[in-house]
């Protein structure tokens, strides 16, 4: 039986072309600087970027905390909203390498995405008293994974790095997702990554490589970034074996991410013609579904096993919320097919009801 993998964008498999680039690459020693399709990675990214430079590192999470690593000090706090990646799934990695303290901010409104009076509230700048914590770097998350997929438009990061850069603040922009971000709101790459000081994206999810992500800035801050990545243990030697993937997912992968929304979408709408369960089909604009099934009186990980024995992966985030994420490996067909087993999961949990008549 086929499972049908809805719990990440990570999980999908190498595509044909990109298993052949991977046995045809030419390699050389990356930590001397001699692998060419790395360094073909590297300036192919930062052109599409339109950032000064790139490095090639083993994991989103590597980046992120590179990113953090050379824009603060120990002392420092980082607001970031709080269902953000950095802070949530990067085992408080800012803390025990960077010696920084994150600032989470909750989003006015709820969805994610933060605007410049969240963020304001939480900064200790310039007249902050001199025995708190200085806020050293806002981090910014595009899409946003916790928040269903939700994008920031280009307009908003434009307002929050330019009122941040006014207080001499950086910002860092977790961009893991960022090409998913870009196909929803029909914009280029760059025009979503230019106000941001630093860029961190991923090739192992919805762009379908086995391994990576890149770090973009300005050179001198690559240069220092190389040598944090080696002292992480990041320096990979002949890493143009998965350079060759991710080159073929940034040629390849792009213009196809749509059929992922779109099968968000389906899923989606689906899902809200399901009794008890409860999404917010506005907010479902990428890849990534997160829907409530408390009006289901059932368990979110009993949910889940039960989707499990029948094919069918999800993740739960808690005791009432599910989310599955749309990927190339999974065709509409799938989705209807993830659906129709829910609603037999769900048939099955819920308690039955007992005809009075026989008490």
């Amino acid at each position: 039986m086929k499972l049908i993998d809805l719990r990440s964008d990570t999980v999908t498999k190498p595509t044909p072309a990109m298993r052949r680039a991977m046995m045809e690459a030419e390699v050389g020693d990356d930590v001397y600087g001699e692998d060419p399709t790395v360094n073909r990675l590297q300036d192919v990214a930062a052109e599409i970027f339109e950032k000064e430079a790139a490095l090639f590192v083993p994991t989103g999470s590597m980046g992120n905390q590179i990113a953090v690593k050379l824009h603060t000090k120990p002392g420092a706090e980082v607001v970031i909203e709080e269902r953000g990646h950095i802070y949530n799934y990067e085992m408080a990695a800012m803390s025990a390498i960077s010696g920084a303290l994150a600032r989470p901010v909750k989003s006015a409104d709820g969805s994610g995405i933060l605007q410049w009076g969240d963020i304001k509230a939480a900064i200790h700048a310039n007249d902050a008293p001199y025995y708190v914590a200085p806020t050293k770097l806002i981090a910014l998350e595009n899409s946003h994974n916790l928040a269903g997929g939700a994008v920031m438009t280009r307009e908003r990061t434009e307002e929050l790095c330019a009122q941040a850069h006014r207080l001499n603040i950086p910002v860092h922009l977790d961009g893991a997702r960022i090409f998913n971000a870009a196909v929803a709101l029909d914009e280029p790459i760059a025009a979503l990554a230019r106000p941001a000081d630093s860029v961190m994206f991923c090739f192992s999810k919805g762009l379908g490589a086995p391994v990576g992500s890149m770090l973009l800035g300005t050179k001198d801050f690559i240069n220092e970034a190389r040598a944090w990545r080696k002292l992480l243990g990041g320096g990979m030697r002949q890493a143009g074996v998965l350079a060759a993937a991710a080159l073929v997912a940034l040629e390849e992968s792009p213009a196809r991410l749509i059929e992922d929304h779109t099968n968000a979408r389906r899923l989606a709408e689906g899902l809200a013609e399901i009794q008890g369960i409860e999404v917010d089909l506005e907010r479902v604009v990428t890849n990534i579904v997160i829907f409530d099934v408390a009006e289901t009186n059932l368990d979110a990980n009993d949910i889940c096993a039960g989707l499990r024995e029948r094919g069918v992966l999800a993740s739960a985030f808690d005791q009432r919320r599910i989310r599955m994420v749309t990927h190339y490996d999974v065709l509409q067909k799938e989705i209807d097919d993830a659906l129709a087993e829910l609603r037999s999961v769900l048939e099955e949990q819920r308690p039955k009801t007992v005809n009075s008549a026989f008490h």
